[in-house]
């Protein structure tokens, strides 16, 4: 056998080609392979790849040869990740409002590097299909790290919070000053990161927008809020918490037709209490955070839902509509 510089590394330049190059709609004959390990410096025999392929298919690498006519064909068969699975990671990434177009595009990239060149193109689709809105704080990245860290160690954070203004500049809230919270959880909602924590200052449980928070820090001090959190079910608090906007928290009462059960489901999961009254309607009870956010959820619901209690709330209801009047009176 001829000797190469990169010899040594002829397995693993094997199995490269393979990955890259084949899939199940694309294979490579035995002089194909042996053409492409000589653009690598690399010369071998037939005898020896055949050799290094059952290596790789006792490493676990699923090659499979076919014959075709006379010809005999390779390709990688299974992989960790199906193509179809990469594409739901693709679309996730596209659609996370929270990673930045600049991180978006290089995450994509790197999820094409677990299959062949031919199914990594077809990932590249989203990114000329769809115009979304894209976070601009390209350090969430580090923060979700940070705060993973603290969160595993046990301890508090400092850290600075903005908002934009209408020149498009980030204002600190607060003047600047440091918040200290203990973080708990994190939470995807609303295309949004958030952070779940224990507020030291006002003694309750609330929640930051990951990628708002500057000069994240972790401290000595270890957190607080355990008893807060022993029951906290962030699963409970995400469907409760209309665009993750705080309220008070109400037991509402919700009179609809019955074409609007599957939307009361998907928002409040099938824990939800749904009682028939008649053949078209229903009542519906669920623990909310009362806010804008929840009255502009029930009146894009349209004609089909009311809220009927308590009280309190159906008042707020009916100030949010007479705000709206005002607001577009002619």
């Amino acid at each position: 056998m001829a000797k190469g510089t990169n010899q040594k590394l002829k397995i693993l330049y094997l199995m490269q080609i393979l990955l890259e190059r084949t899939d199940e709609t694309h294979s490579m004959t035995m002089p194909e392979i042996l053409e492409a390990l000589e653009s690598c410096g690399i010369h071998a025999e037939r005898k020896s790849i055949y050799s290094d392929i059952e290596s790789l298919r006792l490493f676990g690498l699923d090659i499979i040869g076919e014959q075709n006519d006379r010809t005999y064909y390779y390709h990688v068969g299974s992989r960790r990740f199906e193509l179809a699975e990469l594409k739901l990671l693709v679309d996730s990434v596209q659609s996370a409002k929270f990673i930045t177009a600049k991180k978006t595009k290089e995450l994509i990239k790197k999820i094409g590097e677990l299959t062949s060149h031919a199914e990594a193109s077809q990932l590249q689709r989203q990114m000329y299909i769809f115009e979304r809105v894209k976070a601009m704080n390209e350090s969430i990245y580090y923060n979700v790290d940070k705060l993973h860290t603290a969160i595993n160690s046990n301890v508090r954070i400092t850290f600075q919070y903005f908002q934009w203004n209408v020149h498009k500049e980030m204002v600190l809230r607060r003047d600047g000053d440091l918040y200290e919270v203990s973080p708990w959880a994190l939470s995807w909602d609303d295309e949004n990161y958030y952070l779940i924590a224990f507020d030291h200052r006002d003694r309750t449980i609330k929640h930051f927008r990951v990628d708002k928070m500057l000069n994240i820090e972790m401290m000595r001090e270890k957190r607080e809020g355990s008893e807060q959190f022993r029951a906290f079910d962030l699963a409970v608090y995400a469907r409760k918490t209309f665009g993750m906007y705080r309220g008070e928290e109400e037991m509402v009462t919700l009179e609809c037709e019955n074409s609007l059960v599957g939307a009361i489901i998907d928002r409040f999961g099938q824990g939800v209490s749904i009682v028939p009254t008649d053949e078209n309607h229903f009542v519906a009870h669920a623990k909310v955070a009362v806010s804008r956010h929840f009255f502009g959820w029930i009146i894009a619901l349209g004609e089909g839902v009311r809220i009927t209690g308590p009280d309190e709330v159906v008042r707020q209801m009916k100030e949010e509509v007479e705000r709206l009047r005002r607001q577009y009176e002619v």
